[in-house]
């Protein structure tokens, strides 16, 4: 029989879901799915710069992936989703220069799979980035 814990994001994650009534993690047995995490603080702003908002979304990925045991260093596939304007027929370097950027600095080496999708909204008007993981825990080992 398998074991199942969801995990709850201390502070933004906390008021989704109480605002939303889902939870931010579920881990059953070693493998960890993850909701998509925005690159919001735990009022739910976002930072003027896509930069810090693409750094901020990694360290919510962190904060929830913890919640479950899990780090950056078990996840085996990242799903982003990128805001484009209507007409844009590409994610934007801009994107893809700090997601590269940010797999390098905590994945230490490993390269997981990834998936890259271009949007035109996310949950929140001003969002421009989405990211969602999959992790083994012990992986990495």
């Amino acid at each position: 029989m398998s074991t199942v814990t969801f995990g709850i994001t201390p502070g933004l994650g906390e008021k989704l879901h109480e605002a939303r009534g889902y939870s931010g993690a579920v881990r059953v047995d070693d493998r960890v799915e993850i909701s998509g995490q925005a690159g919001v603080d735990d009022d739910l702003a976002i930072p003027s710069s896509l930069e810090d908002e693409i750094i901020q979304a990694f360290d919510n990925v962190e904060r929830t992936l913890a919640t479950v045991g899990a780090t950056w260093k078990d996840v085996i596939h990242v799903n982003s989703y990128h805001k484009v304007a209507p007409g844009d027929d590409a994610i934007g370097e801009d994107h893809n220069r700090v997601m590269s950027e940010q797999f390098r600095r905590r994945l230490d080496g490993r390269a997981p799979i990834w998936t890259e999708t271009g949007v035109t909204v996310l949950g929140l008007a001003d969002m421009r980035v989405e990211i969602r993981v999959t992790a083994i825990v012990g992986s990495s080992s």
